[in-house]
């Protein structure tokens, strides 16, 4: 499942904070936006990026847009990853 938009999203200690922000609890971008001293678009373009990884799901409620935390593609990530590690130590002692 490794895909490119994870990677790309998660390059950038920006989006990386936010995902911090959003494990804690559900934010809108104008909560998110005040923990950060960029610009309105730049935190709306992270936060696309974040939602075309899969990493975050966004809900309309009135005039605000809530943002939460998709904690599956986040764990399908870590077990690939640790697959991905784990297969590098068996080749380790599959070779010694």
């Amino acid at each position: 499942i490794m895909n490119d938009e994870f990677f790309q999203a998660m390059a950038n200690g920006n989006r990386r904070e936010m995902i911090r922000l959003l494990k804690r609890r559900d934010m809108t971008a104008g909560e998110i936006a005040g923990h950060f001293n960029i610009s309105k678009p730049s935190i709306s373009r992270h936060l696309d990026t974040l939602k075309n990884a899969g990493l975050v799901t966004a809900e309309r409620q009135g005039n605000q847009i809530w943002y939460s935390l998709n904690m599956t593609v986040l764990q399908e990530m870590a077990v690939e990853f640790l697959e991905l590690m784990g297969t590098k130590e068996e080749e380790r002692h599959e070779a010694g």
